[in-house]
């Protein structure tokens, strides 16, 4: 589990082909020295094992359903890349949850520069849409970031300098395809409640108008029993 904070940046020193899948030897000193063979690294957004470790760099694997899922395929040699060291349960929790289980692969269509910010314009899957609302969260290439505008099959993303300064370079220009998850509790509500909810909701009947309660009159049995043991 990852929470969307980029920890480094790192750097793509080797492609190497194996089979339909592909190894990445990727340099980054400050998170290699956290790594070990088995472990898992969050590479933009993708949640990886580590197969190498050497000095400064490490080894990741890719096989053919992650490359088929994601815009890793096309890391090359000297491609900037977002990492991230598993989340600790003891620790906190700065940007929002992300598995590392990518759900879509979107495109950056613009990116309008602004006073104090960048407008990032986001085409994203129909079937992705569902999992995305105003204000919600949604990592872009590992990057932990707020949705500002939505509309239709576009997702709008405000991003601060900071922020801007540790996104890939890659991710500065349009027409990029960037590996996409949505809040990862909001996907599960989503999917595992709202269908069963939905058919609870049908199977209830229309409620009845309970029976009204008229006090008898003082003569009745009922009122004279009533008063002999003190209720009122």
């Amino acid at each position: 589990m990852f929470t969307g904070i980029i920890q480094e940046m790192g750097s793509v020193e080797a492609r190497t082909q194996i089979g339909a899948g592909v190894r990445l030897r990727v340099r980054a000193p400050a998170s290699a020295r956290e790594l070990a063979v088995g472990q898992s690294i969050a590479l933009n957004g993708t949640c990886l094992t580590v197969v190498g470790r050497n000095g400064s760099s490490f080894e990741l694997e890719a096989v053919e359903e992650t490359l088929k899922k994601t815009t890793l395929g096309s890391c090359e040699a000297g491609d900037r890349v977002n990492l991230e060291l598993p989340m600790r349960l003891d620790g906190r929790l700065d940007g929002h949850l992300v598995t590392g289980h990518v759900d879509a692969v979107g495109e950056i269509l613009e990116i309008e520069i602004l006073e104090t910010s960048r407008l990032f314009t986001l085409r994203i899957p129909a079937e992705f849409g569902r999992y995305c609302v105003e204000t919600g969260s949604i990592a872009v290439d590992g990057v932990s970031l707020t949705i500002a505008r939505l509309a239709g099959g576009r997702v709008g993303i405000s991003i601060i300098p900071h922020t801007s300064s540790t996104l890939c370079s890659r991710t500065t220009r349009s027409s990029i395809r960037s590996i996409l998850s949505s809040m990862s509790l909001g996907s599960t509500w989503n999917e595992s409640f709202i269908p069963p909810i939905r058919k609870a909701r049908a199977r209830i009947a229309p409620a009845r108008k309970a029976p009204i309660c008229r006090h008898p009159d003082p003569g009745s049995p009922q009122r004279s029993a009533s008063a002999s043991t003190g209720f009122r």
